[in-house]
């Protein structure tokens, strides 16, 4: 099903590439397993390099050497839960307003309760995740010096090639860091430049990391790929500018100064690359999203070439449960873990001036709603659909409450539509509509007496025998399921891997989308953008998403809520809430937040995680975050 050009070969454990821990183990020692290769032996091949890059890659969407289980890349944990987009979503996601895991494994159930520890092992190895594949990058920048290349007789055209390669691995370093200044803050840094070794490392304050961060993405940018022209799921200048950009948005939490116009320029750059949205939202989550508009960097998946219980293997497969059908899903079977909350379905409530995106529609009919579920009651006077320029097709958007409605004409009785069969279709005085609370497009044809009640598309829930409440986490039916990526393409086919255990969808890192929202968020806090522009770049999210609704002015209240709306599930949203001051302390609650059913504030020292104690104590070089 997927074809790409660059794909992620196994090629054996390179002996610099060890998992680095504070201390580390003799690496003089010679292996012995014949699958091992050296450093000098593996570089005679020119093909090597390239192939080396991949495995960089690669380290952020498998889990070790054999796939998908066997030889892993780090130890003390299930393989599965090792690898490294599994364990960034969890605590990006699952310590949110957005998600909750129904597994109760280890200290899983810590990032829902916010009273995780540095003995937790899913921090530890999201840690020490982040640490091999930065000693990776490390490791390929080491056998790329200008003196080993010249040793190896590299020139023309593959030394261009390899001079590419390095500034991808920079830049592939560069995330992990800033995975690293925002997850953890202080951190023991390492670069090509330190020894391979026994040594106990340095641990980097905040601001230098971002210092450092910062550097190295200004310096790479002019020399790689330019947009689009790169291979697929290859960094080009669009994936420097992006994380240049979100190092920015984000600066005044990491340093205390903020850099907002700094944001809204490399926001603009990417824009200004050609990026266009994605005509269909749910495109960008299927198994052939590598066609997607849009999507600028990709964590690339395989279900026969990248095979691990991570990635989007996990995110596919832990979403599907209760009566959902596994095959819609291009799976073999759920695994019954991860749902939203009600706050997040709650944000699909709002977002919209409903006045202004009727009056987009057209001018107000005779034709409206009337019921219970109004703002009106059945007494009226109905709420106004409008014109759409079809003859005899109305439509428009409402904020209903929980009740009924019907379709009636000039606020009369002697008019009225409803609904006896509840499939759509009307009848005359038929029966009342039942609708939950919520924000609607409702849509009237008279012509065919038919009649359709949207909500933002964007809103993938599955709700068949799910409660919007959360009455008990470990329970798969307790919070709407999420629908949103799927091991199916456009076409509704599965993916590549017939078994139906692995996934071919690729996991959008980075997108145009975010990058709309960077510029809008940055030009409210002062960046010097065009809050104009920043609107029309709502509007168009907004129209990419079903024409559902339109807005006149936004706010600050309405960026954080549309990232919600536009990126839920993406790995975002930590990030998200401590810009805002809504991650820790104050009154923004959501359910089983803390622990509680109701949720309850927590202390702002969670906002960061704490370095592991088995890093600790074992690097005397390191100090602990407050509070743990």
């Amino acid at each position: 099903m997927k074809k790409y050009s660059f794909k992620i070969l196994m090629i054996g454990i390179i002996v610099s590439l060890f998992t680095m821990t504070s201390c580390l183990n003799d690496l003089d020692t010679l292996p012995k397993d014949k699958d091992i290769v050296l450093a000098d032996e593996l570089f005679n091949d020119p093909a090597a390099y390239k192939q080396v890059l991949a495995k960089l890659y690669a380290g952020l969407a498998i889990s070790g050497q054999q796939g998908p289980a066997g030889l892993p890349d780090i130890t003390g944990i299930d393989e599965g839960f090792s690898q490294y987009l599994r364990q960034y979503w969890l605590a990006q996601e699952v310590t949110t307003d957005e998600a909750v895991i129904g597994w109760a494994d280890g200290s899983l159930p810590d990032y829902h309760e916010h009273d995780w520890t540095s003995s937790n092992e899913f921090v530890t190895a999201l840690y020490n995740r982040i640490i091999y594949q930065i000693t990776s990058c490390n490791a390929f920048l080491r056998e790329t010096t200008p003196e080993k290349l010249n040793s190896r007789g590299v020139s023309g055209q593959q030394l261009a090639d390899v001079e590419l390669y390095k500034k991808e691995a920079r830049f592939l370093r560069a995330l992990s860091y800033y995975h690293a200044l925002d997850l953890f803050g202080n951190f023991p840094f390492v670069t090509e430049n330190d020894e391979v070794g026994f040594f106990f490392p340095e641990q980097k304050s905040r601001a230098d990391l971002f210092s450092f961060i910062e550097s190295e993405l200004l310096t790479i940018q002019d020399g790689m790929a330019a947009p689009k022209s790169n291979e697929y799921a290859r960094a080009d200048q669009a994936a420097v500018w992006t994380l240049l950009a979100k190092l920015y948005l984000n600066a005044e939490v990491y340093t205390g100064s903020a850099r907002y116009s700094d944001c809204v320029n490399y926001s603009s750059k990417v824009i200004n690359a050609g990026y266009g949205l994605e005509p269909s939202y749910e495109n960008l989550f299927l198994a052939d999203n590598n066609t997607a508009s849009g999507v600028i960097f990709p964590i690339a998946f395989d279900g026969l070439h990248t095979q691990s219980y991570g990635g989007t293997t996990f995110l596919i497969h832990a979403a599907v449960g209760g009566s959902m059908n596994p095959a819609d899903f291009g799976i073999n079977g759920g695994w019954g873990g991860n749902r939203a909350t009600s706050a997040l379905v709650n944000k699909f409530n709002s977002g919209i001036d409903t006045n202004a995106s009727n009056n987009a529609i057209g001018a107000a009919s005779n034709w409206g709603l009337v019921g219970s579920a109004t703002a009106n009651g059945w007494g009226g006077p109905d709420m106004s659909l409008h014109q759409t320029g079809t003859a005899n097709v109305y439509a428009g958007f409402f904020n209903l409450s929980d009740g009924e409605i019907k379709f009636r004409r000039d606020n009369d009785w002697g008019f009225n539509y409803g609904d006896n069969g509840a499939d759509g279709t009307l009848e005359d005085g038929g029966s009342n509509i039942v609708i939950a609370a919520g924000l609607y497009k409702i849509t009237l044809d008279l012509g065919n007496l038919t009649y359709t009640i949207e909500q933002d598309p964007r809103a993938m829930f599955y709700t068949d025998g799910q409660t919007l409440e959360i009455e008990s986490i470990s329970t798969f039916t307790d919070g709407y399921a999420v629908t949103k990526f799927k091991n199916v393409d456009r076409n509704g086919l599965p993916g590549s891997d017939t078994s139906g255990n692995f996934t071919d969808t690729d996991f959008p890192l980075f997108r145009i989308a975010d990058v709309y929202l960077m510029y809008a968020e940055a030009t409210l806090r002062g960046g010097g953008g065009s809050e104009a522009t920043a609107v029309s770049y709502m509007n168009e999210l907004r129209a990419r998403a079903g024409n559902f609704g339109k807005v006149t002015s936004i706010n600050l209240d309405f960026i954080l809520n549309e990232r919600a709306r536009e990126l839920f599930w993406e790995g975002h949203r930590r990030t998200d809430l401590i810009r805002f001051g809504k991650f820790t302390d104050g009154d923004y609650v959501w359910p089983w937040k803390g622990g509680v059913a109701e949720g309850t504030s927590t202390p702002s020292y969670l906002n960061l995680l704490p370095i592991p104690a088995t890093d600790l104590n074992a690097n005397p070089n390191l100090t602990q975050n407050a509070g743990y």
